[in-house]
């Protein structure tokens, strides 16, 4: 599937968060990442920022597709991180 993530975390978390998301998905720029996951993936991912967040301040957002294919992307400005790897 298809993933969206943003998040807001506490400073103190927010490096913890940072590197967590960056193993499963794409940095999109501040706090947002995209990419393809498995359902066991994505829980695992869930689970272990869970681990890190403090449920009383933070937050997760999750936006899930089948695919990228049905989401439709525009960005205005400059985009932050090119998911374009150069091989």
């Amino acid at each position: 599937m298809y993933v969206i993530l943003v998040y807001d975390i506490g400073q103190k978390r927010v490096g913890k968060m940072l590197k967590l998301c960056r193993r499963y998905l794409n940095w999109v720029q501040n706090s947002v990442f995209e990419g393809e996951l498995s359902e066991v993936k994505l829980k695992e991912l869930v689970a272990k920022a869970e681990s890190i967040m403090d449920k009383e301040y933070d937050s997760l957002i999750i936006f899930k597709s089948r695919q990228a294919k049905w989401l439709e992307k525009q960005i205005v400005g400059k985009e932050r991180s090119s998911l374009d790897q150069i091989i």
